[in-house]
């Protein structure tokens, strides 16, 4: 197994922590679990710590690398190259359906950087059709906000967003050392399981999320001082939620619930 952190200085402006203790990188590999002929893409893939041990199992997979002198490393690798399919960008603003075929769902996993897991995660939910699951490294309070139960403090419009979308379990807690150089907050590896059918059905999930955006901008008000000019007090009660009711105590049922209100009452005005 090469150790590849070799003359690369982790980069700020990417947020790149170089994941290094074996111990823990075989049991994200584990939980991953990548199978040959899988179709597997790793958002991030750095010095090739997680890269390494899934292309060995799995034989292939797809990198996006958004670093150039990282990209150039593994396309010039000496015995990862011909295992790896590699795109050069931004994760954020790359169409995951590129990556898609007929029969073989995504699987896509990453050593996500902390700068921009929300935003990548947000982006990924567009493609859930698309995939089975995904393992992502993030910082530990991000992984308790994506499981966090309703009327916790952790409890949030991405909580809603993905747990409508995904089953969501926390699988591994990797300590701070685990990294070079070692962040300053632990990280946790979540997985997401994208529901072949919600139990929380949504019409439209950009309507969800920009609900979900106003009704948390302001934690302490009340939901309807936060949806006021979107949703009135008598249509939260038809809805049956409390008017009074703070956003964090409300479900993630409920949440969808007024979204596809809002959705109803668009294509009413829109016939």
């Amino acid at each position: 197994m090469s150790k590849t952190h070799l003359g690369h200085r982790a980069r700020k402006r990417f947020g790149q922590n170089f994941l290094h203790d074996q111990n823990i990188i075989e049991q994200i590999v584990d939980v991953i679990n990548p199978q040959p002929g899988e179709n597997l893409v790793e958002i991030g893939p750095g010095l090739a710590a997680l890269t390494e041990p899934v292309a060995d199992r799995s034989g292939h997979l797809n990198v996006i690398e958004i670093d150039r002198d990282l990209a150039d490393r593994l396309e010039s690798h000496p015995f990862l190259a011909p295992k790896l399919n590699v795109t050069r960008g931004d994760a954020m603003k790359i169409d995951f359906n590129q990556f898609t075929t007929s029969e073989k769902p995504l699987r896509v996993f990453g050593n996500l950087p902390y700068n921009i897991s929300t935003p990548l995660i947000f982006h990924l939910l567009k493609y859930t059709a698309s995939i089975s699951d995904m393992h992502f490294m993030l910082q530990k309070e991000v992984v308790d906000r994506l499981a966090a139960e309703p009327g916790s403090k952790t409890y949030g419009r991405i909580s809603v967003a993905v747990q409508q979308a995904c089953r969501v379990t926390p699988v591994v807690n990797v300590p701070a050392g685990a990294f070079n150089p070692p962040p300053k907050v632990e990280s946790a590896v979540v997985r997401l399981e994208p529901y072949a059918q919600s139990p929380y059905p949504v019409t439209d999930r950009e309507q969800l999320h920009a609900l979900c955006l106003q009704a948390f901008n302001q934690r302490r008000k009340t939901i309807r001082n936060n949806l006021k000019g979107l949703l009135s007090e008598a249509q939260l009660t038809e809805l049956d939620i409390d008017p009074g009711a703070r956003p964090e105590t409300l479900s993630v049922a409920d949440y969808c619930a007024m979204a596809n209100y809002l959705s109803e009452q668009s294509n009413v005005r829109n016939d």
